[in-house]
């Protein structure tokens, strides 16, 4: 999608500080992060939210799930523990209209039980 930032990003049209990517999927740090380690991964291709993940095709969803913990572990939080969070929508929050997942860690996160 042209006017998509996430978009651009993957395609390297806006430098982001990537740390990782695969064909698939990219991985990069929050401009305003809310933890100590906050990452984003999107998958390359153009897909609104979580609610149409059947658009990127059979099996991607989980290499996209593999691909996020790969990330986090990498980040170095996986012992401590970490939160993934997607939201679906304006009334979830979501703010930029292609899916993504927040990676958050790095320190002891309150709420959501």
């Amino acid at each position: 999608m042209s006017d998509c930032i996430f978009c651009k990003i993957a395609a390297g049209e806006i430098p982001a500080a990537f740390v990782g990517e695969t064909g698939e999927f990219v991985a990069f740090k929050d401009i305003n992060p809310v933890a100590p380690v906050h990452l984003l991964v999107i998958p390359r291709r153009h897909v609104t939210s979580i609610d149409g993940i059947e658009e990127l095709g059979e099996g991607t969803a989980g290499r996209l799930l593999s691909f996020t913990v790969a990330m986090a572990r990498a980040a170095g939080i996986a012992e401590s523990g970490y939160r993934v969070i997607t939201n679906a929508g304006p009334d979830a929050g979501q703010e930029v209209a292609h899916m993504h997942w927040h990676i958050l860690g790095g320190r002891r996160l309150k709420g959501l039980g």
